[in-house]
């Protein structure tokens, strides 16, 4: 709560963990709130690390809309990830290739979406003009062992103000909620709530993920040639604020 202090924060809070929500959801939301900080005279800062929603709200891509389909999504469900992954590799190699064969959530999607539109998912995603003009900025560390010690300090932290509470309470209310069982920071306790593990070993599993998507949001956000990184071991926050301004007023 510290890091929302002075300055407003948006799209925080603002559905129910079982409310389907999805990229495009996020995209129309976030316009909204784009548009009401226009209207007042402010800049907008999108900070945070998906990338596939950064590229629906920023750049040229755009998602079909498709809704949910919770009979076909039932039926996928009791297939495994291995098997899922099959069906789509198959049905779309192109999107197989972007997704982790053992996100389900993502497969089950890209499924639903192939069989929906009864074409690949590749095919139906479209290009659009960038509806807006961006300044993109990263921070990032080229020294690996500095910056996944950031993540297990950054774990660290959340811990300390209260990470597992959170996690007992969600999982106690959304009992074997799907959300909760495939997001970082939150499926990792589950095993340790059900006495299966260790709260050590949770930990560490959470810590090790966390990494591995550090890992991967590198690799993604290094496709966009647009981005100017900060290397936050050499420089300081002042030092990269100032440059951040100066980009700003120079536009």
């Amino acid at each position: 709560m510290i890091e929302r202090q002075g300055v407003v924060h948006h799209l925080l809070d603002v559905v129910s963990i079982n409310d389907e929500y999805s990229a495009a959801n996020f995209c129309d939301d976030a316009q909204m709130a784009i548009t009401e900080i226009l209207e007042k005279g402010k800049v907008p800062v999108l900070a945070g690390g998906t990338g596939l929603y950064f590229r629906i709200l920023l750049q040229d891509f755009d998602l079909p809309r498709v809704a949910p389909d919770k009979e076909l999504r039932k039926k996928l469900e009791e297939k495994s990830s291995c098997e899922l992954y099959k069906m789509l590799f198959e049905l779309d190699p192109v999107i197989a290739g972007k997704i982790h064969q053992n996100n389900k959530v993502k497969i089950i999607r890209a499924l639903e979406v192939c069989k929906t539109l009864n074409i690949p998912m590749s095919e139906a995603q479209k290009k659009k003009n960038p509806p807006y003009k961006t300044l993109w900025f990263g921070l990032n560390a080229l020294n690996r062992n500095f910056l996944y010690d950031r993540v297990n300090k950054r774990v660290d932290t959340m811990m300390e103000a209260g990470l597992l509470n959170e996690a007992e309470n969600l999982f106690q209310n959304f009992p074997c909620n799907k959300i909760l069982l495939n997001t970082i920071g939150y499926q990792e306790f589950y095993p340790y709530i059900q006495k299966e593990i260790t709260l050590e070993d949770a930990v560490n599993t959470l810590k090790q993920n966390t990494r591995r998507y550090v890992k991967r949001q590198i690799s993604w956000f290094n496709a966009n040639k647009d981005i100017k990184w900060f290397d936050i071991e050499k420089q300081n926050s002042d030092e990269i604020i100032k440059t951040i301004l100066l980009n700003y007023n120079n536009l």
